[in-house]
């Protein structure tokens, strides 16, 4: 059946009037002035149409973590963030027990392989931890905070059967360049967060191509001081090396306007991935909540908007959903949509090396969103099917 999208404004690299976005098969098959055959018709009202939204960073939502490790929960926190335009998710696991985080990958390669038109695409597991520095940890719990273990991020990628799709960790840890190495031999992307390392022993890493900052300015250093020396940290680093992507938490608060603003004066539109890294909160209420798995997170009160560690030391990831991310970058920090829209959608899909999702364009997969001027999602198309 060929549907065809009328009468709104198309996101590619501009904002295009006039023209109809034209999906069969789950597929795009045309973007034109053109008025072709079709089955189905959906008028977008004069809103936008967009690309869905892709998060590579997300620990749940729905008051559903994926450190849960159940299947059901997992699915419900994927559903969650597709009411709000994300069309493909890369389900994140906080540090976690050994046992917990092989489970958490064998979850998400069975849920892969379920797969299908509307439903949210769950596109690979990422591990965020344990391989952290403990300066560093943030809300990650410090009982499982430790240099890397080849014995278990090989058992890690092994059960993964391929869908194993990134891991971040702290490259100047002992064996940390041993498993930037064992991830890019083997097409895993390797993401430095959580860190302490200063230029000297980033760039090693970068080098073998660990070229993604997790959550830039979160959990990193900044110019510090060694033997009376300033070395770059991992903030200066990441602006520094022209081919290191960063995620950046644009929910206002992680990351205020005015230091969005700095980030993309830096480093510019193209090299930036938004990102929720949302816990269990998004799309709750205020209240307490854990971060991680029920078993053995850390809880988290939400005030304001706000997830804080109960003790208020640290924010505990963010309440955020996708459409929050593009609200803030383009009302408050004032950038074109269309480079929201590359921060949110594109430039996420090449950081993951997904080939056919990120943009509209003929033939990638049709995930599309109809959003208005307040970047209120009204539709969700995964697969070219209706999920919202």
């Amino acid at each position: 059946m060929i549907t065809k999208i009328t009468n709104g404004i198309i996101i590619t690299d501009t904002l295009e009037k006039g023209k109809n976005l034209y999906f069969e098969d789950g597929k795009i098959t045309a973007i034109t002035a053109e008025n072709l055959p079709f089955d189905r018709e959906i008028d977008a009202g004069g809103k936008y149409v967009s690309p869905g939204f892709i998060d590579i960073h997300t620990h749940g939502a729905g008051d559903c973590d994926f450190a849960d490790n159940d299947k059901e929960l997992i699915l419900k926190a994927c559903n969650t963030h597709a009411k709000y335009g994300t069309t493909t998710i890369f389900p994140t696991c906080t540090s976690s027990s050994f046992e917990d985080t092989l489970k958490f990958v064998e979850n998400i390669r069975e849920l892969m392989k379920e797969n299908a038109p509307g439903k949210p695409y769950i596109a690979g597991s990422h591990l965020e931890g344990p391989y952290f520095a403990d300066g560093q940890r943030g809300a990650q719990n410090p009982a499982y905070i430790k240099a890397p273990v080849p014995e278990e991020y090989t058992k890690f990628y092994e059960a993964a059967q391929g869908t194993l799709s990134r891991i971040s960790f702290a490259p100047e840890l002992d064996g940390g360049l041993e498993l930037c190495d064992y991830l890019r031999e083997r097409n895993v992307v390797a993401s430095f967060g959580h860190t302490d390392g200063v230029y000297s022993e980033l760039k090693p890493a970068i080098d073998r191509g660990c070229k993604l900052a997790t959550h830039l300015y979160s959990g990193m250093n900044c110019v510090t001081r060694r033997n009376l020396i300033r070395n770059l940290g991992a903030v200066e680093t990441t602006f520094l090396e022209d081919d290191v992507y960063a995620e950046i938490i644009c929910d206002g608060i992680h990351l205020p306007v005015e230091v969005l603003k700095l980030i993309i004066k830096i480093k510019g539109v193209d090299k930036l991935c938004m990102i929720t890294d949302s816990m269990c909160a998004a799309g709750m209420g205020e209240g307490n909540f854990v971060i991680g798995s029920r078993k053995d997170g850390l809880p988290v009160v939400v005030k304001n908007g706000v997830a804080y560690l109960t003790d208020m030391t640290a924010f505990a990831g963010s309440i955020a959903t996708s459409d929050r991310l593009v609200r803030v970058m383009h009302k408050d920090v004032g950038m074109p949509l269309a480079d929201c829209i590359k921060m949110m959608c594109e430039n996420p899909a090449k950081v993951m090396k997904l080939t056919d999702r990120g943009r509209l364009a003929v033939g990638y997969v049709a995930d599309v969103v109809v959003f208005d001027e307040d970047i209120a999602v009204e539709k969700v198309i995964c697969g070219g099917e209706e999920v919202w």
